[in-house]
């Protein structure tokens, strides 16, 4: 990546944006979806952009540009609409120390504004590092398909009870609990309208008792030598859920990209090869890892017989619960590798 991506908090600081036409104008309804001080930098400011003046959505400086007009700003907009304007305008910004955004001129952007997806305060950025903007709001356009409209509020809803959250349900069982709200019953009722129910049953939920799960969870996930887009949505999920991860070979590190990002890692296996520890001793390290209520991921090759003739220490152990996550059917890998032997490893 040459950008980062991050979310930047708004406020209390002030977002510049100078232009007086359209450009300027979209910018600002983008920014006007934040708290963010937005000072309008032009001398003639179009119908638009003087109706949110005149509303007080907007601050208007007028006057020439300088390096003091700069001096308050967090980040700045650039949005002339005159390419000349632009680069000069943009030079006064970066010796000012500014961080600016100018329109549709990527190589003299520190930033760029992404495809949202607005479920306030669950918000989903896409870019594209300016490459395909087109692209982006493809993309967008599946995100905005995917959400449901209402898991906005249900989040704000929630966020609601973190406090009491924390005061009821024991630290080690919270990762679970909040799983379940946002995957079970909870949610279901909220998604079909019935909202204060779902928040009563949330906050029954709270105060009910939460014993401790007796058992671990062990997911075997079948590497397919580290090719990451053929792990199915259920070992994605694993893998957003784990505590700690296992794993044999440098080249899974295109998997390890999926997992929560917190989670422990381990390579069971040889940083400069990709030797890997004795079967044997890979199996109880992950046994002693597997204490009751944790989430353990082992990334593994399944195509080694030596690994699936020694699963029985898992599956016969009352204390786990186990499983194995295969990426795509073996037949389809077969029927790849003839295709393009690179498929499989």
């Amino acid at each position: 990546m040459q950008s980062f991506p991050m979310f930047i908090k708004t406020t209390g600081r002030t977002v510049v944006v100078l232009g007086d036409g359209e450009q300027a104008a979209q910018k600002c309804r983008l920014l006007l979806k934040s708290d963010a001080d937005i000072l309008l930098l032009g001398d003639h400011p179009d119908d638009e952009l003087l109706s949110m003046i005149k509303q007080g959505r907007i601050r208007q400086q007028a006057g020439q540009i300088s390096r003091a007009s700069f001096e308050t700003a967090t980040i700045g907009f650039i949005a002339t609409g005159s390419p000349a304007a632009d680069v000069c305008i943009h030079a006064i910004a970066k010796d000012a120390g500014l961080l600016v955004n100018v329109v549709d001129r990527p190589e003299l952007c520190d930033l760029t504004t992404p495809s949202i997806v607005d479920r306030d305060p669950v918000v989903v950025a896409i870019g594209t590092e300016g490459n395909a903007p087109v692209l982006g709001r493809r993309i967008k356009t599946q995100i905005e398909q995917m959400l449901d409209p209402s898991v906005g509020r249900f989040a704000e809803a929630v966020g609601r009870l973190r406090g009491m959250v924390a005061r009821y349900v024991p630290q080690s069982q919270r990762r679970a609990f909040w799983r379940e709200v946002f995957v079970g019953q909870i949610w279901q009722t909220f998604k079909r309208g019935s909202e204060r129910d779902a928040i009563q049953r949330l906050k029954a939920q709270i105060m009910g008792e939460h014993p401790a799960s007796q058992v671990a969870q062990v997911t075997l996930i079948d590497s397919m030598s580290g090719q990451a887009d053929m792990i199915s949505l259920r070992g994605v999920e694993r893998l957003q859920e784990a505590d700690e991860i296992f794993y044999e070979q440098e080249s899974d590190q295109a998997i390890l990209e999926l997992a929560r990002r917190d989670a422990e890692r381990n390579l069971l296996g040889s940083v400069t090869s990709d030797h890997t520890w004795p079967i044997r001793s890979r199996i109880s390290f992950i046994r002693q890892a597997a204490k009751p209520g944790r989430n353990i991921v082992w990334i593994s090759n399944c195509d080694n017989s030596e690994t699936t003739s020694n699963l029985g220490a898992f599956t016969t152990d009352p204390a786990i619960n186990f499983e194995v996550i295969s990426t795509v059917p073996r037949v389809f890998a077969t029927k790849a590798a003839i295709r393009d032997p690179s498929v499989v490893g």
